[in-house]
């Protein structure tokens, strides 16, 4: 089994910044994408931004030059530097990650539980 533990999140006023982050341990052989999605009140869940192990990151339209998303393979963590908040910026954040548990055995998608991130106006 795979554990995304997060950490960071809060109360924070329009413009200002927050961290997220997120660790990941447990049966990994390979870790294929780290990420992070978030869910307003009443809303589904977004993606925000994502980092394959190889390639470029993918961010949301709407945190574009706002957000960056960063992996440290070696420690299995990822996190999100949140810049210049705003209030449309609420909701619960999930780390997510693709991971391979074991040689040969399928690639399957995991979920933090979520962290809270408030931007007050």
């Amino acid at each position: 089994q795979v554990q995304l533990v997060e950490s960071g999140g809060g109360l924070v006023q329009a413009g200002g910044s927050l961290r997220l982050s997120c660790a990941a341990s447990g049966s990994i052989f390979k870790i294929n994408t780290m990420g992070w999605y978030r869910q307003a009140l009443g809303k589904e869940r977004e993606l925000v931004a994502s980092l394959p192990s190889y390639g470029n990151a993918h961010y949301a339209d709407s945190v574009k030059g706002r957000f960056t998303v960063s992996t440290d393979n070696a420690k299995r963590t990822v996190s999100l530097q949140m810049n210049n908040l705003k209030p449309e910026d609420t909701g619960v954040y999930y780390c997510n990650a693709d991971v391979q548990p074991a040689l040969f055995r399928p690639v399957n998608t995991y979920w933090g539980q979520g962290t809270q991130v408030t931007v007050s106006s």
